[in-house]
């Protein structure tokens, strides 16, 4: 009976310490998580600077309508898409990163219709702006590239032998990552 005990306590105290993986799958689940809410994060930063960059490109030049209301309307489905942490599903990013996208093409428009602008481009608020919008695009792509980090760690954590039959047991599920745009391998023609 003692020694019965005694392998009893061994037992709880040796599965007490390995926890069979569960707390180290919590980890990482919430690792994923606070690196999805950094992805948002910068996309929320540049969803901010497009009203003052709007604002200022109306302030200096007689501008095309048609290209203000477009990054108006994009930048507006952009921050209406939120994906929940729990919600991760390959699908989801890719309806979040199509919106994104939209926003991304519209800007991309704008900067390249104030080229006809001389007086704008030399505006010191313009500039500035422009900078720190392309300082946001660094850092969406730096976020980007740890949440894919952070995901890849989880899945493979996850989807390991004996942890996936643990996993399965928690509802642990395999994270979508973020992938290229479509087309986006082509490069883009230049012409001057």
């Amino acid at each position: 009976m003692k020694k019965l005990l005694f392998y009893l306590i061994g037992f709880v105290v040796l599965a007490s310490q390995s926890s069979c993986g569960y707390n180290e799958m919590v980890a990482k689940d919430e690792n994923v998580e606070a690196a999805w809410a950094n992805v948002q994060n910068a996309y929320q930063r540049r969803a901010d600077l497009i009203p003052n960059l709007v604002n200022t490109v109306k302030g200096a030049a007689n501008f095309e309508q048609e290209t203000l209301t477009r990054v108006i309307e994009a930048r507006a489905k952009a921050t209406s898409m939120n994906i929940s942490a729990d919600n991760l599903t390959p699908e989801n990013i890719q309806k979040f990163q199509q919106a994104q996208g939209e926003l991304s093409g519209a800007l991309s428009r704008l900067l390249v219709t104030v080229e006809q602008y001389p007086d704008l481009k030399a505006n010191q608020n313009f500039l500035e702006l422009q900078a720190q919008l392309e300082g946001t695009e660094n850092r969406i792509s730096v976020e980007r590239r740890k949440f894919n980090e952070t995901v890849q760690d989880y899945n493979s954590y996850i989807r390991s032998f004996p942890r996936n039959i643990i996993a399965g047991w928690f509802d642990f599920e395999k994270k979508g990552y973020f992938e290229a745009d479509a087309g986006a391998q082509k490069a883009p023609n230049v012409q001057f």
